[in-house]
């Protein structure tokens, strides 16, 4: 395995966050807060969600604790503080898969698990794709969120990055 598709994941992951960001700094802070039945409550818990979950995986994957926080505690209480943790943290990772190599991703990586506290080993590229999917899957909850709040959010594929914008005629 090679680290390209993990570097794609990581420009498509801070695309996206980049575009969820700007469209929750748009829905005033109660209404980010209110429990809509989203796994977990609102839409600011997801984003704090994914931001915390981000950040127990890029810690696994470098040997440094980047938070103490447990699974469903809010890492930021206030949005503005969130958004500039997660624009960071995007940042970290895209330069985290830059220096990924095959032996580390065929490596096996022990963690423990945060929800169940059983300890699992794994080829490390599992663990990587794991976590990129992991923000999919709950980006996906935000977006059908923001859809029934009226925002028309555009595509999220990966081909509609703005990188790939020179390829819808050229490619």
């Amino acid at each position: 395995m090679e680290q390209q598709p993990y570097s794609l994941l990581a420009r498509y992951n801070q695309w996206m966050n980049e575009k969820l960001y700007g469209w929750c700094a748009m829905i005033p802070d109660d209404q980010r807060r209110t429990d809509v039945g989203a796994y977990f409550h609102s839409i600011h818990g997801t984003l704090n969600h994914l931001l915390h979950v981000d950040m127990l995986w890029l810690g696994r994957f470098t040997g440094k604790r980047l938070t103490n926080a447990v699974i469903g505690e809010d890492i930021h209480a206030h949005f503005d503080a969130l958004w500039q943790s997660r624009i960071e943290l995007d940042v970290e990772l895209i330069d985290w898969t830059a220096t990924l190599s095959p032996d580390w991703l065929a490596a096996p990586l022990t963690y423990v698990c945060a929800v169940d506290g059983r300890l699992r080993t794994m080829p490390a590229w599992t663990l990587v794709m794991q976590m990129f999917n992991h923000q999919v899957h709950h980006r996906g909850q935000l977006t059908t969120l923001l859809n029934q709040l009226g925002f028309d959010h555009g595509s999220t594929d990966i081909p509609a990055m703005p990188e790939f914008e020179t390829c819808v005629s050229a490619c």
